[in-house]
């Protein structure tokens, strides 16, 4: 249904160190760069962040990636954690939304939730 996302940061530079390193046990990578905007994917840039144009303060979003396999959601979590990024929630099975999802969640340096997610059995 989606064909791109886009959020806004404070904090460019820093916000793409972070997808730079999350996104990588995923598959993404830094496809398109711009002078105020970064586009991340594996064959095309569906996921972009940019600068904040606005002085207003920013609201939580919730990101989800979609991860190959458990191992993929784990050392998203573990990079991530490395990173700085605060741990929200440690990899394990959510049986409250399936028997099979397999989540870890984690703060972006802007307080965005950010999860990786797999669909998969174990």
């Amino acid at each position: 249904m989606l064909d791109h996302l886009g959020i806004q940061t404070a904090d460019l530079e820093a916000s793409a160190a972070f997808y730079d390193a999350v996104l990588a046990p995923l598959g993404g990578r830094r496809l398109l760069d711009y002078d105020v905007a970064i586009g991340y994917g594996t064959d095309h840039p569906d996921f972009w962040i940019s600068a904040a144009e606005s002085g207003a303060p920013a609201r939580e979003s919730h990101i989800a990636f979609a991860a190959a396999d458990r191992a993929a959601v784990t050392a998203f979590f573990e990079t991530a954690v490395a990173a700085g990024a605060e741990a929200l929630h440690e990899p394990r099975v959510w049986p409250e939304y399936h028997e099979h999802y397999f989540g870890a969640f984690v703060r972006d340096p802007d307080g965005n939730n950010v999860e990786a997610v797999c669909h998969r059995p174990g």
